[in-house]
């Protein structure tokens, strides 16, 4: 684990960033880090082409119960990709070197999106992880084709909040055309099917209800293949659903990871209605907007510049903005 570069605040909360890097050779994988106690550890991996940006609101939440470490893989979110495409086989391969180099005992590991696949594959082959949540697994064998995916995802998208809409497109054009579509097709041709009943772990499977990339007939069916499993569907909300309903997912998870229950292959729906939890809002308040936006071009200003202290001032100081953002909303 390189500790060149590194960022680490003063003081400790779940809005405070550092910033590691953890070496497979050439290649590494940078780890953003929020808290550094609690009952136990979680390892966020995100979809293709997209950042550990995708969990912003989620992390802060999970770091209630566990320090929280979001991953951003070789060539996605600016850090240097290889001459050649990675298998998910090999993405899962470093997923596991970020967890042995921090030492983490027993991780709660979550993957989302094209992330479901990286876990699951490495689950399936270390027995020793025993929590696991899959968001939006893919892909569904009965669509594993390129146009037949893309419609899906447009159709998703259209449920998305206007900054997950945001957070997409920035992330593609740092990720670049190119190395997305070297990797997609590693994706799609991916068995998850075929990984799922390998998998050992307790597994947690969360949907959105406008999920067209996950759809409730597929996701249904991950539950059935997992020997250990619970799932769930998030109303009002579609793929990225851990942005939407941030708070709902964190509570599902750290339930999930206390009392994982018995084995249920029911898809049951989340009542929005059971909780204290206000509606997500796009907009914010100027001051907060401002400081988001600072945030932003701080980070995006360390990643061009190859600066992971830049980088982790960049997103304490977005992840500031958020946390003030939501006290003034409640």
């Amino acid at each position: 684990m390189s500790a060149s570069r590194r960022y680490e605040p003063q003081t400790n909360s779940s809005t405070e960033v550092t910033v590691d890097r953890v070496y497979d050779g050439d290649l590494y994988v940078r780890v953003s880090t929020i808290g550094k106690t609690g009952d136990r550890p979680f390892v966020l991996v995100p979809g293709i082409g997209v950042s550990s940006n995708y969990f912003e609101r989620l992390a802060p939440n999970l770091n209630r119960f566990g320090p929280v470490h979001a991953l951003d893989l070789p060539g996605f979110a600016g850090v240097p990709h290889p001459r050649s495409a990675l298998s998910i086989r090999g993405y899962a391969d470093l997923v596991g070197r970020v967890i042995d180099e921090f030492g983490l005992v027993d991780p709660i590991v979550v993957g989302h999106s094209m992330g479901t696949q990286i876990v699951s594959d490495l689950a399936s082959r270390r027995p020793e992880i025993t929590t696991l949540v899959l968001i939006g697994p893919v892909v569904n064998p009965a669509e594993r084709r390129i146009p037949a995916q893309a419609v899906r995802f447009l159709q998703s998208a259209w449920h998305e909040p206007g900054r997950v809409k945001f957070l997409a497109v920035s992330s593609y054009l740092l990720c670049g055309f190119k190395w997305f579509f070297r990797v997609l097709p590693r994706m799609i041709s991916f068995p998850l099917e075929e990984r799922l009943p390998l998998i050992q772990a307790n597994t947690l499977v969360i949907r959105g209800e406008h999920d067209a990339v996950a759809p409730r007939d597929w996701v249904t069916r991950v539950g059935r293949l997992l020997p250990h499993s619970r799932s769930w569907e998030m109303p009002d909300s579609a793929h990225s659903v851990m942005h939407a309903h941030a708070e709902e997912v964190a509570r599902l998870c750290v339930a999930f990871a206390e009392h994982p229950g018995t084995d249920d292959d029911t898809l049951r729906t989340y009542d929005l209605s059971a909780d204290d939890i206000p509606d997500d809002e796009d907009e914010k308040a100027p001051a907060d907007a401002a400081k988001s936006i600072a945030g932003r071009l701080t980070e995006t200003v360390g990643i061009l510049a190859d600066d992971d202290e830049t980088i982790a001032r960049g997103k304490t100081m977005h992840a500031e903005s958020m946390n003030d953002s939501d006290k003034t909303s409640r």
